[in-house]
């Protein structure tokens, strides 16, 4: 290697850092609002639940319904995004889901509460599956993994974030607002999301040659490696367009895989501060806001591990370092089912969080290899809107076996099984999507 090959390098890292740098922080703020406005429903299951008089099987069909739309809607979504651009796309999304989740505050009833849940799911659609294609327009694969793994540990410091709003918003809210903790949770949320919405619309550019804190050397630079990486993957069989996207095998089963992370996320996001108060056996105020700030802590162990596989992952083949850390969550799972105190609860809890948060930047390296342009586009919407279904499946599976059962446990093994099943169909659909010796494996 040259002396001017190896500075040409340098200055090409410091160009992908400053746009990591500009960009991620500003859709990761829009992500953690998003995840934060699915999950807060976990945050205030109890105390909803007391108010509205609902069971575990009734919160778990609302936490479901939101992915009804968010389902239907995904693919449309992510291919107007495609069209008009991340910068009005993302603010509209965001507009729309911030006035929505306001109005959740006023719910009285199941029945409200399940149709405020399913208009949620329509306003929301398509931001995670825009981002992660907005991001390809801006990473080439060999900056994918620690790209990825920025944008997605904004997941667990919307856990870490929202964990303790919610607990003080629970405390202190009826003597500051007047009304109950978790209505004031829903109007407070439902604001930032707009605020931030704004924030997006003014300052998020849709390419590289739109960012005014780009320089002419370092757009042109970003724009030549994407175009190139763009027509190589053409040259090896990337899909490129809708229908071949939609009607994909390798498509179809990385949904299946990615099905099988999920469904090990939201049951957790929901139910997590319920099943510490369950196995502590908390039943008063107190013991709500000290589950929800318990629940908090699996998900600075998450973050941490994310970071830490990072630098280990983009070294390796996607499918391994997706793999791993799956595995590694299913048998956090099962040391979950038979943990008897609170304490080794909470640390298998933190080994199943951080397994699933770390495979799902990893896994989303695998799509890029072999879909580019509309199919990009429509492929990482069906794959990201399939593995959603486990958001619907997930909550409501979860509480329907907590009302019959009385307990967590065999949900909680359950989910364990259709991880390690998908770890089988990754070890197979992932490697015909991975790159090898420079050709993609069909």
């Amino acid at each position: 290697m040259t002396l001017g090959t190896t500075v040409a390098d340098s200055a090409s890292s410091r160009t992908w850092r400053k746009v990591g740098f500009r960009i991620i922080p500003l859709i990761g703020v829009a992500y953690v609002m998003s995840y934060i406005d699915r999950a807060n429903l976990g945050y205030v299951a109890a105390p909803m639940s007391r108010d509205l008089h609902l069971d575990g099987a009734q919160i778990g069909l609302a936490a479901g319904l939101f992915f009804i739309g968010y389902i239907i809607v995904e693919v449309p979504s992510n291919l107007a995004l495609r069209r008009f651009g991340a910068r009005k796309w993302v603010a509209r999304i965001m507009l729309t889901w911030g006035l929505v989740t306001g109005a959740t505050a006023a719910v009285h009833s199941a029945t409200t509460l399940y149709v405020a849940r399913l208009l949620l799911g329509f306003a929301e659609a398509g931001l995670a599956a825009g981002i992660l294609l907005y991001l390809t327009y801006w990473f080439p694969r060999r900056q994918r993994s620690w790209a990825l793994t920025g944008f997605f540990l904004m997941i667990p410091v919307s856990s870490i974030v929202g964990s303790p709003l919610a607990a003080a918003l629970l405390t202190w809210s009826q003597s500051l607002f007047g009304i109950a903790g978790w209505r004031s949770l829903f109007l407070v949320e439902g604001g930032l999301t707009i605020v931030i919405g704004v924030l997006i619309f003014c300052f998020l550019p849709d390419r590289p040659s739109q960012a005014r804190w780009l320089d002419e050397r370092e757009k042109a630079t970003l724009e030549r490696t994407l175009a190139a990486e763009a027509e190589e993957q053409r040259g090896h069989g990337a899909l490129t367009g809708l229908r071949p996207a939609l009607t994909s095998g390798r498509v179809w089963a990385l949904a299946v895989t990615f099905f099988a992370i999920v469904f090990g996320l939201y049951p957790l996001a929901f139910f997590l501060p319920t099943m510490i108060t369950s196995i502590t056996h908390g039943v008063d105020g107190a013991a709500d806001v000290s589950s929800v700030l318990l629940s908090g802590i699996p998900y600075v162990v998450a973050a941490i591990a994310m970071l830490a596989w990072a630098r280990f992952a983009g070294r390796r083949s996607a499918v391994v370092a997706t793999g791993v850390p799956m595995a590694v969550g299913a048998a956090g799972l099962l040391l979950a089912t038979f943990a008897g105190s609170g304490l080794l609860f909470i640390v298998a809890v933190c080994l199943s969080v951080a397994g699933i948060y770390t495979a799902m930047p990893q896994f989303w390296r695998i799509p890029a290899v072999g879909l580019t342009g509309t199919a990009a586009a429509s492929g990482i919407a069906l794959i990201n809107s399939v593995s959603n279904l486990s958001g619907f499946v997930g909550p409501y599976f979860t509480g329907a076996i907590k009302t019959a059962t009385g307990s967590f446990t065999f949900a909680l093994l359950a989910i364990a099984v259709i991880m390690l099943a998908g770890i089988a169909v990754l070890a197979t659909a992932g490697r015909r999507m991975e790159r090898l010796d420079g050709k993609l494996v069909p």
